[in-house]
């Protein structure tokens, strides 16, 4: 597909410009108004895909499972392996700005299967939750106050460290607008030893020093609005001697892990950058005890 296409898309799900400014241009690039509806489901997400991991897999145990925040319940999908007496490190996933929708849970489901007490948060569940709408949640995720949302994001973290199952490492990864998230919450929370960050914003330069975390920063070479930032960050961070890791993934766009989005997915650099989040998480956490099959 075009790349103008692409990047245009990635201009209206970031809320740079409205629907329908959005569908004027993308009906000047396809050539017609009927060639930009047609054109329509194949940038959208089809959540169909979202099943990698069955939602009733039964090497699982799925359950919703919530903490309080700020005096506010946050709920969220907590899954782990079935066999509840080993205790497993312990992963915060955190959404794109669509919420928690089927495929963050299919990522949920996934790390739990490589041995981790998997926690997907849903950020919008003080506010109803996640809808099915993602116009609507694009819209709910940028209405939300941001430092109340990084203190539930630290308190998620600590009820992920202090859980019966877990063994008290925890570690994030969060996409998209979950990436940025992760960049904030490595200064933010105490309890965090590692964060992966999937194309996320950059972090306020000035809080790096105060970064506690390892992180290990993923990003798309054809992401021009993201990497912009990549420099000036990555320039902080070695001066702060932090520890951190940097990988772009040439040719590759902007949510390029979503496999429910058919025009941005790029298995190759997904795969790529899914075996090196296992293999950080389990420096940095310890390796998980293997799911029994």
């Amino acid at each position: 597909m075009d790349q103008r296409i692409i990047d245009l898309y990635d201009r209206f799900t970031h809320g740079q410009i409205g629907r329908r400014d959005f569908m004027e241009r993308l009906a000047a690039l396809a050539g017609s108004v009927a060639a930009a509806s047609a054109l329509l489901p194949l940038l959208s997400n089809d959540y169909a895909r979202a099943a990698v991991v069955a939602e009733d897999d039964p090497r699982l145990d799925i359950s919703t499972a919530s903490y309080l925040s700020g005096g506010k319940n946050v709920s969220g999908l907590l899954v782990r392996a079935k066999r509840v007496d080993t205790k497993r490190p312990a992963v915060l996933v955190i959404h794109e700005n669509r919420g928690l929708n089927p495929h963050i849970k299919d990522i949920t489901r996934r790390l739990a299967l490589e041995g981790y007490l998997a926690f997907g948060v849903d950020l919008l569940s003080v506010d109803g939750g996640t809808p099915a709408d993602e116009d609507k949640a694009r819209e709910m995720i940028a209405a939300l106050d941001r430092p109340a949302t990084l203190a539930r994001a630290v308190d998620a973290v600590a009820f992920l460290a202090r859980h019966e199952a877990s063994t008290g490492s925890v570690g994030a990864v969060g996409f998209c607008w979950g990436g940025g998230m992760v960049n904030l919450l490595a200064e933010a929370s105490p309890e965090l030893k590692a964060g992966v960050a999937y194309y996320g914003a950059q972090p306020p330069l000035d809080k790096v020093p105060d970064i506690k975390a390892a992180l290990l920063l993923q990003y798309a070479g054809l992401d021009a609005r993201i990497n912009e930032g990549i420099p000036a960050y990555e320039d902080a961070l070695k001066k702060a001697g932090k520890d951190y890791t940097i990988y772009v993934y040439e040719g590759a766009n902007h949510a390029f892990n979503n496999d429910t989005g058919p025009t941005r997915y790029d298995p190759q650099a997904a795969a790529l950058a899914w075996s090196r989040t296992g293999a950080f998480l389990a420096k940095h956490l310890g390796a998980p005890p293997p799911v029994e099959t």
